[in-house]
């Protein structure tokens, strides 16, 4: 997956960020042509400024079917501190998309228990592909607890490991991964899992992923780095280099 603009980062940060709908369809489709076989989209309103927009959505989705048919798209529900847990969950109710990234800790930060376990049900009746993005091994515990118990119905799950995001300027290393698979091997584990990781480790964390039986995000939205430590060009350059690393 390729993970090519995220919330936050603008052309000041990287002048190959995408950051109209057209600029995104356009990247995805090359990073499709290098090997990614899906996109984690995140759209912008007319100030390039993060929002969870329903039209807009719409709007990239409609795109890609046309001009990258072959390519998955996963809309993010990220809070970035804008958004309250109802207003994500309206996001994907009014979109009811075929897949959407949802941060475990935002979606419980109301403590409305009930409404995140209708809204978790609501995905599942809708065959809505919900990718569960923790932070730290904890949350992967508290994932796993909610799983078991039919908070979040049905089995197995789509979780996303993210490393680095609390660090030190955002700096990634492999053995940040080892916490999270301690945790798969002490539990019942049968879940797709996929790792992201910020900085100029990210290629070593997804190399270490891959080799423990994961998957891998990769794109500007958590690294402009190649492995040598040199800026990439394009988010096609770093979905090359992980895409190498599959042997493919």
């Amino acid at each position: 997956m390729v993970a090519p603009n995220g919330a936050r980062r603008t052309k000041s940060d990287h002048p190959a960020i995408p950051v109209t709908i057209a600029e995104t369809v356009r990247v995805a489709k090359a990073c499709f042509e290098g090997g990614a076989g899906a996109l984690h989209a995140h759209v912008r309103d007319q100030n390039g400024e993060h929002i969870l927009d329903a039209g807009l959505y719409r709007e990239l989705i409609g795109e890609m079917k046309v001009q990258v048919p072959a390519m998955d798209v996963q809309i993010t529900t990220e809070a970035v501190g804008r958004y309250t847990p109802a207003q994500q969950r309206k996001l994907v109710r009014d979109l009811n998309c075929a897949a959407v990234s949802v941060g475990f800790a935002e979606m419980h930060c109301d403590n409305d228990t009930k409404a995140a376990h209708a809204f978790y049900r609501f995905a599942e009746d809708e065959k809505i592909a919900v990718q569960h993005i923790v932070y730290d091994e904890n949350q992967l515990s508290q994932l796993l607890a909610a799983i078991d118990s039919d908070h979040i119905p049905a089995r197995p799950q789509q979780m996303i490991f993210v490393l680095g995001r609390y660090t030190e300027n955002q700096q990634s290393d492999p053995a940040m991964l080892q916490p999270y698979l301690d945790v798969i091997q002490s539990a019942h584990f049968d879940h797709d899992w996929s790792v992201c990781a910020f900085g100029s480790g990210e290629t070593s964390c997804l190399e270490a992923a891959i080799k423990a039986g994961g998957k891998a995000r990769v794109g500007f939205e958590n690294s402009l780095w190649n492995q040598d430590g040199s800026v990439a060009a394009s988010n096609m350059e770093r979905v090359r280099e992980v895409r190498a690393l599959f042997g493919q």
